[in-house]
């Protein structure tokens, strides 16, 4: 019986390539599980649906994309900060062996391309006239990687595969060519597909074909045949982990199952969720869907449902149903539509995104953001706490636009920063789409995504035939949507600047503040209840309107949040006459912006330093969850040591520069300090300042360029019955060039700076290299110069220090920065001469070259060796050294140092060796954040 089947569907399949120009793919393959490894004897029927001729015959070759470190896979991985595949063993990478090669069973020649080495180019003996076919015959080998890289490949209990065979690349205009970068995006045109599949006894095989199996005595064979399908995913295992979820006319594979929930609500989730989606797209050309949870991995639903399982606030079966149905709608997308998802991702991405905030409006539209937790004493009176689950979509996108880090939707995918290509992006196009529902009608929009999927299933296609459909079906400007919005980051920013009462009419102004003209949604509330709605359209800079009066007693744009918008909280406009439009309210720690309040939020902290002890502070600054151009802080603190109130202050405006500029931002800066430098003495701090920070060559970039100035004004007190010096009140004039570069393997940081006082002037040079060398031991090199342009000073208050910097302007975190013993003295922070024993010569008052170096011998176990040269007036230079081994646990954030041997001597074998011990400890939480975030924003 299961032998009919078979020779059917081989009929089916074969009489379907009759009449259709369709590539076919065709494959013996064998399973040598001992190898972890595929052989493959393959013929490619390959149609030249292009109006040129073809001289070349182009292969994306993605199993080869694990071979080595130089590929772009391993590479890009580099750029996230993931290493596992630059310093993986032979054994756990993945390559391609082929054995011959042939078009039209005729020996040809064929090349991999430099720097892409999953991508061949085959050149045909003869062109290939348009409409004409040719057969690539193949046989090769496939080395099966680790599936920790990508989630394909082997594991512990069997293989699951994506990208593992030869597939060739589409020509549209030019050959559309890109190499893995686990985005899983390969722009394939749809091909039949018939497998013949050899696998040793044990194992069970779930695809995305129609299969078909017949046992054997020592192995299996299974048959796997699909039309029109653009790629074929295996899963070969040792359990059969995928369950079969049957519904009306779809059947659902899926390794993406809670046991918890049980089959029979499963099923009415997941009908659910295909008659929702159904109902936006139409229905599926194919019976079948495979759902893997590779695929669900790689696109989570971001947020708190991330969580383990005890500490997630969300039911089960929201979890599963949201997550499911994310995973469901991308298979239902990507199976269909043929776009280039590396280079026109963004419509793809807004249905995707569209539909999932459709589906939760639909049914939990009273789910909140923060789930149970919203309802907990404590949190339940934050804003964010009121956020509803479709809120983080135009939350996430303000965050990222506030910041100027947005890019647009025309980006190429393998140029944004993973935070735009997994959220920010995605979230703009589905917020785009319900946008122009609100503005066009349901109808519209709906009809006209239907008319594209309907269309264009199984085709290559592309966003401008979607553009075409909608513009068919409205008489309404939309440039402003597939120019502007689609193809830029401006940002939409409108405000309600005037309101007159005038008889039975009201007269307002509306304010262009950016560089975009959309259409804007005006409301009337009263109180917090919609009376009217209106759009209003053609407002480039100002414009005033008249309205009869009504049953609201405000005015509000976007107030359902309709459109993605640069800032909401000038969005709202009281008709009573009053001094402040929004009253004052205080709030604790960080919220979401009220738009109804003018807020100040108080921040309580513990700080610490030996002479203040415990400080306890409360933070006052008007900077909610996401951040303002303008940021006040004050931090009125008590000390408990000290007995006293300190403190401090900063006003920062941030002026991000236009989109073209080379600079990102200018900040323009004034704050001042009150602390203790040592006991019951101490010290204020004023500076103004300026920090031109510079654009990142790509967002993807990790590293900073800025330039700053700053007028630093110290006074110091002084015991009693001492007189005051110099170095107890001077202005230092600082100017500075920071830059850095650097990824997981290597980094390279360098600074310039000159530092200008009555006294002495400096100029400084910092560099450092990072790299971790090929057996994954890391290597840092340093090398310092300090030099005096001037001084006339009588101390070494001003002097570069060898072991431990003077910090006159009291910028380093020390914890007790006047100690010369104890514990507090053994802090270590890298500036200046870097050394971490105290030598008989600590300071130069000429100048100071310094080099220091460390390398890793075991995980964290590092040896460090310092050397320095130190020149003072009226002596010879004093030649420094010294080494050690370093703990080094968490870079700059925790680490400690122990002396071996130096000028002193042999350290280790000294008296009281415990207090030569230095300590890296910050408690500087932005240090720490950015720490975790690399890679990612």
């Amino acid at each position: 019986m299961k032998f009919k089947i078979v020779i059917a569907l081989f009929l089916v399949c074969i009489l379907s390539q009759a009449f259709a120009q369709q590539n076919a793919i065709t494959m013996t393959v064998k399973l040598n599980d001992s190898l972890n490894s595929l052989n493959i004897q393959q013929k490619t029927v390959f149609y030249n649906k292009s109006d040129k001729k073809l001289t070349s015959i182009f292969l994306h070759d993605w199993a080869n994309s694990y071979k080595d470190r130089n590929t772009p896979l391993s590479e890009r991985f580099i750029d996230d900060y993931k290493k596992e595949l630059y310093f993986s063993k032979e054994e756990e990478r993945g390559f391609t062996s082929i054995k011959n090669l042939t078009v039209n069973f005729e020996q040809t020649s064929f090349q991999r391309l430099k720097n892409q080495s999953d991508i061949i180019e085959v050149l045909l003996n003869k062109p290939l006239l348009p409409k004409d076919s040719l057969v690539i015959s193949a046989t090769y080998t496939v080395k099966i990687p680790n599936a920790k890289f990508t989630n394909y490949g082997y594991s512990e209990i069997g293989y699951h595969l994506r990208y593992w065979y030869m597939a060739p690349a589409i020509f549209k205009s030019k050959w559309q060519l890109m190499s893995n970068l686990n985005m899983d995006d390969l722009y394939i045109d749809a091909s039949n597909y018939n497998i013949k599949l050899i696998t040793p006894k044990g194992y069970h095989v779930t695809s995305n074909l129609y299969q078909s199996e017949l046992k054997q005595k020592s192995y299996n064979e299974f048959y796997l045949i699909g039309n029109k399908k653009a790629d074929v995913i295996l899963n070969i295992n040792k359990k059969r982990d995928f369950k079969a979820i049957k519904t009306k006319n779809l059947l659902i594979k899926t390794d993406i199952f809670n046991e918890k929930i049980g089959y029979q609500p499963s099923t009415k989730i997941v009908q659910r969720e295909l008659d929702f989606i159904e109902s936006v797209l139409g229905k599926y050309p194919n019976i079948d869907i495979l759902v893997d949870k590779a695929t669900q991995s790689k696109n989570p639903i971001y947020g708190l449902n991330q969580l383990p399982k005890f500490l997630s606030p969300f039911p089960d079966e929201f979890l599963w149903d949201m997550t499911m149905l994310k995973a469901l709608t991308k298979k239902y997308l990507d199976n269909t539509l043929l776009l280039n998802r590396r280079t026109d991702y963004w419509l793809i991405d807004g249905i995707q995104t569209y539909v999932m905030m459709e589906y939760a409006k639909k049914y939990y539209p009273n789910v909140k953001l923060l789930g149970k937790l919203s309802k907990v004493w404590g949190i339940r009176s934050f804003n964010f706490s009121k956020l509803n689950f479709n809120d983080k979509y135009p939350f996430v996108y303000q965050f990222s636009t506030r910041k100027f880090l947005d890019q647009p939707l025309t980006t190429r995918s393998d140029s944004l920063s993973n935070f735009n290509r997994k959220l920010v992006n995605k979230y703009k196009a589905g917020l785009g789409l319900r946008y122009l529902k609100g503005y066009l009608g349901d109808s519209i929009l709906n009809n006209s995504i239907k008319e594209f999927f309907n269309k264009n299933k199984s085709k290559i296609s592309s966003s401008s035939q979607f553009e075409t459909i909608l513009r068919k079906k409205t008489d309404k400007d939309l440039n402003w949507f597939f120019g502007d919005y689609i193809k830029t980051s401006k940002k939409i920013d409108y405000t309600i600047k005037k309101v007159k009462t005038k008889g039975d009419s009201i007269q307002f102004t509306i304010k262009n503040k950016r560089n975009i003209t959309a259409p804007i949604a005006l409301y009337g509330l009263n109180k917090k209840s919609i009376s009217f709605k209106k759009w209003l359209k053609g407002i480039d800079s100002t414009k005033t309107f008249t309205i009869p009066k009504g049953n609201f007693n405000r005015l509000a744009l976007n107030y359902e949040n309709l459109y993605p918008e640069y800032n909401t909280l000038d969005n709202l406009k009281s008709l009573k006459n009053g001094i402040f439009n929004k009253p004052l309210q205080f709030r604790l720690i960080k919220d979401v912006e009220d738009p109804y309040y003018n807020q100040i939020y108080f921040q309580p902290e513990i700080r610490y330093n030996l002479y203040d002890g415990a400080i306890f502070v409360m933070k006052l600054h008007n900077r909610p969850i996401i951040a303002r151009n303008l940021e006040i802080n004050l931090t009125p603190s008590y000390a408990t040591r000290s007995e006293s109130l300190t403190g401090g202050f900063s006003i920062l405006y941030n002026d991000f520069a236009k989109p073209k500029s080379k600079v990102y931002r200018t900040i323009y800066g004034v704050g001042g300090v009150y602390q203790h430098y040592n006991e019951d003495l101490a010290y204020t701090s004023f500076s103004p300042y300026v920090q031109i920070q510079f654009k990142r060559n790509s967002l993807r970039d990790v590293g900073a360029k800025n330039l700053t100035f700053s007028l630093s004004t110290i006074n110091r007190e002084i015991p009693v019955g001492q007189a005051k010096s110099d170095e107890d009140q001077y202005s230092i004039l600082n100017i500075s060039y920071f830059r850095n570069h650097r990824n997981i393997i290597r980094g390279t940081q360098y600074s310039l700076s000159t530092q200008l006082a009555d006294k002495f002037g400096k100029l400084i040079a910092d560099f450092r290299y990072r790299v971790l060398t090929g057996n994954d031991r890391r290597l840092e090199l340093r090398a310092y110069a300090g030099a005096f342009i001037y001084n006339n000073t009588n101390s070494d208050f001003f002097s570069f220090g060898l072991d431990r910097a003077n910090d006159y302007l009291f910028q380093l975190n020390y914890l007790g920065r006047s100690e010369d013993s104890g514990f507090f003295s053994q802090q270590f922070i890298m500036a200046e001469g870097g050394f971490k024993s105290k030598l008989p010569v600590r300071f130069a008052n000429q100048y100071m070259v310094a080099f220091n170096s460390s390398i890793g011998l075991w995980r964290w176990m590092e040896l460090y060796n310092d050397i320095a040269f130190v020149k003072n007036r009226n002596q010879n230079i004093y030649f420094a050294y010294e080494n050690g081994i370093r703990l080094n646990f968490v870079p700059n954030i925790l680490e400690l140092y122990f002396p071996i041997y130096s000028n002193n001597g042999w350290e280790i074998s000294q008296h009281a060796y415990p207090k030569k011990i230095r300590f890296v400890l910050t408690t500087n939480l932005t240090a720490i954040y950015n720490f975790i975030r690399r890679g990612f924003l």
